[in-house]
């Protein structure tokens, strides 16, 4: 457990992690202050930040379950000692960490006699499991369970239902929540039109990441929401007004991107992570690895830069140019930005 003194600054709004503990691999706890504050703002952040902490965090889950043996889910395979329903609701408190956009497939093919647990799960390499100790099931007697599985990253809570799915397949209800838990808190201090406020924020989360990595990210996607709001400028204030909105080209040279700048654009191409972008798994970690974390990073690469980096090749940088003109729209509301 790290414990830190409370110290209030009466100048510049900071923030601070003041306790932080790990109660076991799928449980782990933070708590933040954030000060000084003028009263009320403590419990609008709070309200927005624990609204974006339990509902706007992606996670990794099971969602479905393929086996050819299984007749229905709630019936009983002979040498296993739980239900197939037990098995899939096993299988649905599975805690991953992943880089994982969108679906991939895993599995499980096994001999008994043995426990079956999560670390009996073939992965991928983009996706861990946080507690390979997690029970799945018994195998009593000699027999193989071999069972695929889908995996999903997502946000909220995803109800499935049958239908959806094939013929032996079993749908998990998922929930992508990483975030367990969050609560904030106001502690008011001062007298008459002195008077102010500190922010407590505590965050629990299930493993798949730690406290102050959730707090971050949900911070970032709060700012991802004011985003269009920032690229508007006084004299066209009419959100209504799309006319002016353009794709930008992924690609510039450093004399555009000045003229961002002059716009007063880069405020906002720093709040646009590349995480945002879908790009895959192994084209997103070359360009961490090369402290490419926003798209104003990646802006200000030509191609001769990307193509220096280690493992991206020419069809890389095309998937690069083709997911940020489908997928990322930025508003410039006087000029159109121009590529030559």
């Amino acid at each position: 457990m790290v414990r830190e003194k409370i110290t209030v600054s009466t100048r510049t709004l900071q923030w601070k992690c003041v306790e932080s503990r790990t109660d076991s691999k799928r449980l782990y706890y933070g708590r933040f202050i954030l000060s000084p504050l003028i009263k009320g703002q403590a419990d609008t952040i709070g309200i927005a930040i624990r609204r974006a902490l339990l509902g706007e965090i992606e996670g990794t889950c099971i969602t479905r379950v393929k086996s050819e043996k299984v007749s229905h889910e709630y019936s009983i395979i002979a040498g296993i000692q739980e239900s197939v329903h037990e098995i899939l609701m096993n299988l649905k408190e599975i805690v991953f960490r992943s880089n994982l956009y969108g679906t991939c497939d895993a599995s499980i093919c096994v001999r008994g006699p043995r426990y079956v647990t999560a670390q009996d799960i073939v992965l991928p390499p983009y996706v861990e499991i946080v507690d390979n100790a997690q029970y799945i099931a018994s195998l009593i007697e000699p027999i193989d369970l071999c069972i695929e599985l889908e995996i999903e990253r997502n946000r909220g809570y995803l109800k499935n239902t049958p239908q959806n799915f094939p013929e032996a397949s079993y749908p998990i209800d998922a929930v992508f929540m990483p975030v367990r838990n969050a609560n904030h808190s106001i502690h008011s201090y001062g007298n008459g039109d002195e008077k102010q406020e500190i922010l407590f924020l505590e965050i629990w989360t299930n493993g798949s990441l730690t406290p102050k990595e959730a707090l971050l990210e949900a911070s970032r996607n709060l700012i991802d929401f004011f985003i269009p709001f920032l690229h508007m400028e006084e004299e066209n204030s009419h959100l209504e007004n799309n006319q002016h909105t353009v794709p930008l080209s992924p690609f510039i040279f450093h004399d555009k991107l000045t003229k961002l700048r002059k716009n007063k654009k880069e405020i906002a191409l720093k709040s646009i992570f590349i995480d945002q972008s879908e790009l895959p798994p192994r084209v997103y970690n070359c360009l961490k690895r090369s402290n490419i974390y926003t798209l104003f990073d990646l802006l200000n690469n030509s191609k001769e830069d990307l193509m220096k980096i280690e493992h991206v090749c020419i069809e890389d940088i095309k998937q690069i140019l083709d997911i940020i003109e489908k997928r990322l729209v930025i508003y410039l509301p006087n000029n159109k930005f121009e590529m030559n």
